[in-house]
Formats: C-alpha cells, structure tokens, sequence
C-alpha cells in the first residue's frame, strides 16, 4: 500500500492537532475527497502518484519521512525543516515570517530580482483560504514547502505555459495540475515493472507509442520555450540537472508540460553548495544525473560553473527524438542545429548570445515545418 509510505496519516495528525493547515488538507484528512492512484515514481523514497482531488485529477507529490539513499543532491532540500514542522514558531508575526521567507530565498537565489515581490507572492500562495491572512498552519506548510525547489519554481514560474499549476497543499504534500501524457513517448510503466524490462526493449516500446513527427515537433518547441523560461528569469538563472523523458509530460493538445521540477535548481545554490565539495575526478563534481563541473587538480576541490548549459541538454534529449521521422527536406538543416547546439558550453564569453540565437533558429525551423500540416 504505497500511500502508507507517503504518511497522509502524519500530515493528518499534525493537521488535526492544529500544526499545519492548508486547502488540501480538510479533502485528505476530513472529508477524504482526495485520492491515491497510480504510483509514478521511479524511486520510491520520493512519491509522486496521480490522484483525484474533488473529481479533478492532480499529481499528488509527497516527501518520505526518510530518504532511502542520501546523495548530494538532499544538502538542498534540508529534510529536517520539512519534516518537523517546527518553523515558524508560534508568536512569530507576519513580518518577522516575511524576513525569514527573505533570507531563505536571498541563500538560495542570491541578491537578484524583486525578492520582497516573491515574498509577498508566497504569502498569497501560504493563505490557503484565501482570508487575506496566513495562520500558523499555512506558514508551518508554506516554510516546508519552500525548502523544496520543485514548489519555488512553480511559484515563480506560475504563470509560465509549461509549469505545471500548483491546485493546493497540505504540511508538504502538494497537488499539481496533471497531464495526461507523463513521458516523451507516450508511455509510461509502473517503476516496479521498469526495474525488469531490458532497456534495449524499453526503447523500442517506446519508439512504437510515439507521437506523430509534427506533433513531436509542437512538444520539441515546448521544452525549448521551458529552457527560455528558466535561463536568467527574474530570480536568476535555474539549471536542469535531470534532464530525461521521464521528467516531461504533455496533454492532448501536445503543449509540453514539466512532470518533475525537483532537480531544477538555483545555479546560486548549486554553486554555493558545489564549489567547496572534495573531489579526485571530475565524476565526483556532479549534481542529480547531468549537472557536471570540473576537478580542480591543485586543489582537489569541484569548481562552481557548471559546463553544458540547459539549452545542450535539452537539444541532447531531443535529438534522436527530432530525427527519428523528420521530414527529408529539413533532416540535414535539423541535425546541423541540434548538432550546434549540443556543443554549447557555457564558458564561451558569447554563450548568452549564442545561446538565444541556437534556440531561435531551432524554433523558428520547427515551426516553419509543422505550420504546413494540418497534423499541428
């Protein structure tokens, strides 16, 4: 029964002993109108299910108590601020919230940006009831929550196309739009069933259930207007330190929408946290799955730039998904783009440039291409 593991009943405890508060928490503890379905999760210390909250459906994400495997990548999201609900203390008023709200972020973004601006913004996400105040509960909730780099992204970026909507939160488990395509290709197994499958077979499968060229084409433009959207926003810059098809949805209209934020990280924090961490290799300097720096040999330490920026990764993944059934009149101008692009660095002193001038000419052929089918 995988929704033990993800202890609604804890939450529900904390919930009813007036703790924490938050708009899903009355639909999970009281009137139970909030529902567990398939699991989604490829790992199972981090939960991720479909559900039905009063008859939408949702993504339902929650934390484990504890983390199976501990890696690099928990240093930034400290487990013991979410778990223990033990902050903001009680007598803590609204202002002195908003200043620790304001340093949070000021650590893990950096000084850019309207930072008081996102402060009140989280205030208005943290009042659940939308009474024009935040009880104790909502900030216990919201403080919890904010530890977590999926939930600051969604925030920030809420009003982007590609950001999943946050529909509502209790303690730190947390409800997002769903969609109704979770992977590139169309298809997705239970993790259980992923373990066993050879991955020579997988890819085949996958190959098989995959949309139509020009529709990949309309989903190959969304990631790379999501890319846009987390390169030097209004609070910096954001890396993708996981990028795979299993992190990337879509719904029926083939607008790509991100599945899993949560190894989308500030490139404040990531440096902040990577650049004094012990290293004989390169290969120890590396963040979730593709978040890479190099080994300073003559101090054995990792540097702080990360060397392959979003846009290379992104163009990476799309490759053999773009290639596979283009059209044979852009095959050639395609594979030279995606080429180009997979060989961004981000130490070139032009890489800003660069960067915006790869990503338009690949949008720009895209769209050229799929504005001619009635498929699009």
């Amino acid at each position: 029964d995988g929704v033990s593991l993800c202890r609604p009943a804890w939450s529900c405890d904390k919930y009813k002993t007036g703790v924490i508060d938050g708009p899903a928490c009355n639909s999970l503890c009281v009137t139970e109108t909030l529902y567990f379905g398939k699991c989604l999760s490829t790992k199972p210390n981090n939960q991720m299910y479909l559900g039905i909250w009063d008859n939408l459906p949702g993504v339902v994400k929650c934390q484990m108590e504890q983390a199976l495997h501990l890696d690099f990548g928990t240093e930034l999201e400290p487990r013991k601020e979410i778990a223990l609900f033990d902050k903001p203390t009680r007598g803590t008023t609204v202002q002195k919230f908003k200043e620790m709200v304001y340093s949070l972020f000021k650590a893990k973004l950096g000084d850019q940006g309207n930072l008081s601006e996102l402060v009140n913004l989280i205030l208005t996400v943290a009042d659940g009831d939308k009474d024009g105040q935040v009880s104790l509960g909502e900030a216990k909730s919201a403080w919890a929550l904010l530890q977590l780099n999926e939930f600051l992204l969604m925030v920030i970026l809420q009003d982007k196309e590609h950001t999943p909507k946050l529909m509502g939160f209790c303690g730190d488990l947390y409800v997002m739009e769903s969609v109704e395509y979770t992977s590139l290709y169309g298809i997705s197994l239970p993790w259980v069933i992923e373990l066993f499958i050879p991955s020579g077979f997988r890819r085949s499968m996958d190959q098989l259930f995959t949309p139509s060229w020009p529709r990949k084409a309309k989903i190959a433009i969304g990631l790379l207007e999501f890319v846009e959207d987390v390169f030097h926003g209004p609070y910096g810059n954001f890396l993708m330190c996981d990028t795979s098809a299993k992190n990337l949805g879509y719904n029926d209209k083939y607008d790509l929408k991100m599945v899993d934020m949560r190894k989308i990280v500030p490139e404040t924090n990531l440096k902040e946290l990577i650049k004094d961490r012990h290293c004989e290799s390169d290969l120890d300097c590396v963040y979730g799955t593709d978040c890479r720096t190099s080994c300073d040999q003559s101090t054995m330490k990792c540097t702080s730039e990360v060397i392959q920026p979003n846009l290379a990764k992104a163009c990476q993944l799309l490759k053999d998904y773009l290639l596979r059934g283009a059209p044979s009149e852009i095959r050639e101008e395609l594979e030279k783009q995606l080429y180009s692009c997979i060989a961004l660095k981000v130490t070139a002193n032009q890489m800003e440039m660069e960067h915006s001038l790869i990503l338009n000419n690949l949008k720009t052929l895209l769209w050229k291409k799929i504005s001619y089918t009635n498929d699009s």
